[in-house]
C-alpha cells in the first residue's frame, strides 16, 4: 500500500508540472498570497478565496461521465448543507457566506489536475475531491500549495496526510469488517472468499482490507479478479470467479460497473454471496431488472444508520435540510456523504475564523487544533488533531437490499467491528 502511493506521487507531480502552465490563467499564484491572513482586529483578513465577506470553497468532481451518478448527488449534498448554513445560521461564524466553485473532473486524473490549478488561487480550501485516483494525482500539489482538501474517498492512506480532511471509516476498515462479519456471523465459515475489484488505487484499498482480514482469520484468498473503470464486459472476470469456486466475492467498484458485473453474473447463472463496499451501490438499482438478483445475493457494507431513520438526530436534520434546500434530490447515499463533507469543512472553518485566519496556513493550524470531528450519528465521530493523532471510526454497518426502503437498503447489523480492526495501522 505505502509503496503503491510512493511511486504514484512522482507521477502525479509530473502531470501537475505539465498542466500548470496551461491552467494558471484561471487562478492566482500562491506566491502572491498575503502573509497569515490574520487582521489586526482579530477578524480574518482578506486572502485568496476570502474577500472579507464570502468564503469560497473548491469542488472538483465528476459531473459528466460514468461516475457522475456519484458526483452529482455528492455535490448536491455539499450545496444543500451550505445553503442551510448561509440561510439559517447567517454563514460561518454567523456572518460569512460560503460559495462553492465547482469544476468537472470527468473522473479523469489529468483533467482533475487541470481544474484544480484553474481554481486553487480562488478558494481557501477544497470542500470535495472525488475519487481515490483523483486525490492521488493531486496530493503532491496539495502539499506543495499547503491547501486542505476533503477527499470524497475513504482510502486509509488519507488519515495521516496533513493536507487532507478525511471522514468516515476507511475502505480497508469496511472490507475487514465485512469479511469478519461474513465468516463469523453471516454464515460464511468454511466458504471460499474472492475479490472482484477495480484495477486502480481505489480497488487496491479494498483488496488491502480483505487481505488483512483473511490473514487475521487464518484464511486464504481463493481468487482476485480485476477490471478497468468502465469495463464493457465482465465475462472474463465472472468466468474466472466461477472457475475458482468463489462462494463470497468482495466487490470494489462504482455503481455503473456494479450493474455490469452483477448483470453478467446473473446472465451466466453465477450467484455467490456478493458483498460491496460503500461506493458500489446506488438507489437506482431498485428500479432496475437486476433487483431480484440483488435481493438474493448482494450485501452492502458502509457506515451509519439506515437512511430515513429519524430516531437518529442527525438523520432527521439531514432530511429536513434536503427537503428545504434540495427538494428535487431523491434519497441517496452520496447526498448523505456530500452533506457530511460540508459538515466537516464547516467545523474547520469555524475554528479558522475563531483564530482570525482563513489563509491556507491558518486553515491547517485550525484543523490541527480540533480534538474531534462530530457527525450527529450519521457517521462515527473522528478523533482529530495533528495527523499522527487522528483516529478514524472502526465500525461498519451491514445492509441487505430491500426495495421498500428509501434507498433500497435495510440495516441488518449496526456498528460491527472486527476484533482486529483496532490493530490496523494507518500510515503514510
Amino acid at each position: 500500500m505505502v509503496n503503491r502511493q510512493r511511486w504514484l506521487r512522482p507521477l502525479a507531480l509530473l502531470v501537475v508540472v505539465g498542466l500548470a502552465a496551461a491552467a494558471c490563467g484561471g487562478g492566482r499564484d500562491d506566491d502572491d498570497e498575503t502573509g497569515s491572513g490574520e487582521a489586526e482586529s482579530g477578524e480574518p483578513g482578506e486572502v485568496p478565496g476570502f474577500d472579507g465577506e464570502t468564503i469560497k470553497l473548491g469542488v472538483v468532481t465528476p459531473t459528466s461521465g460514468r461516475v457522475a451518478v456519484i458526483g452529482e448527488p455528492l455535490t448536491n449534498g455539499n450545496r444543500a448543507y451550505w445553503d442551510y448554513v448561509n440561510e439559517e445560521l447567517g454563514g460561518v461564524a454567523g456572518r460569512y457566506q460560503v460559495e462553492l466553485v465547482v469544476e468537472d473532473s470527468a473522473y479523469d486524473p489529468p483533467t482533475a489536475v487541470q481544474k484544480y490549478n484553474q481554481i486553487k488561487g480562488d478558494v481557501v480550501m477544497f470542500n470535495q475531491l472525488l475519487g481515490t485516483p483523483i486525490v492521488n494525482a493531486l496530493l503532491e500539489q496539495l502539499t506543495a500549495d499547503n491547501i486542505v482538501a476533503q477527499p470524497a474517498s475513504l482510502d486509509s492512506f488519507w488519515v495521516r496526510e496533513q493536507n487532507l480532511l478525511p471522514i468516515g471509516a476507511p475502505y480497508q476498515i469496511q472490507a475487514m469488517n465485512g469479511v469478519n462479519w461474513y465468516v463469523t456471523e453471516g454464515g460464511g465459515e468454511g466458504t471460499s472468499i474472492c475479490t472482484l475489484r477495480q484495477d486502480d488505487p481505489y480497488g487496491e484499498a479494498g483488496q488491502e482490507g480483505v487481505d488483512f482480514a483473511l490473514e487475521q482469520l487464518d484464511l486464504e484468498l481463493a481468487a482476485e479478479a480485476t477490471f478497468p473503470v468502465g469495463n464493457p464486459d465482465f465475462t472474463t472476470q465472472i468466468t474466472q470467479l466461477q472457475g475458482a469456486g468463489c462462494e463470497m466475492v468482495w466487490l470494489v467498484s462504482t455503481p455503473t460497473d456494479t450493474g455490469s458485473a452483477l448483470g453478467k453474473a446473473a446472465e451466466l447463472g453465477y450467484a455467490p454471496q456478493w458483498m460491496g463496499q460503500s461506493p458500489t451501490w446506488i438507489g437506482a438499482f431498485v428500479d432496475s431488472p437486476l433487483l431480484p438478483y440483488l435481493e438474493q445475493n448482494f450485501i452492502w457494507v458502509s457506515e451509519g444508520p439506515e437512511y430515513g431513520d429519524e430516531s437518529v438526530p442527525g438523520m432527521s436534520e439531514l432530511l429536513r435540510i434536503q427537503e428545504t434546500y434540495a427538494p428535487d434530490q431523491a434519497p441517496d447515499v452520496y447526498f448523505n456523504f456530500g452533506y457530511l463533507e460540508s459538515r466537516a469543512v464547516h467545523q474547520v472553518l469555524e475554528a479558522a475564523v475563531e483564530a482570525g485566519d482563513l489563509s491556507h496556513e491558518g486553515i491547517v493550524e485550525a484543523m490541527n487544533s480540533i480534538d474531534e470531528l462530530t457527525f450527529d450519528g450519521l457517521f462515527g465521530d473522528y478523533g482529530w488533531g495533528a495527523p499522527d493523532d487522528r483516529d478514524p471510526p472502526r465500525a461498519s454497518s451491514i445492509f441487505r437490499v430491500n426495495a421498500e426502503k428509501p434507498i433500497g437498503l435495510e440495516l441488518t447489523v449496526a456498528e460491527h467491528e472486527a476484533p482486529f480492526a483496532p490493530d490496523f495501522e494507518f500510515g503514510a
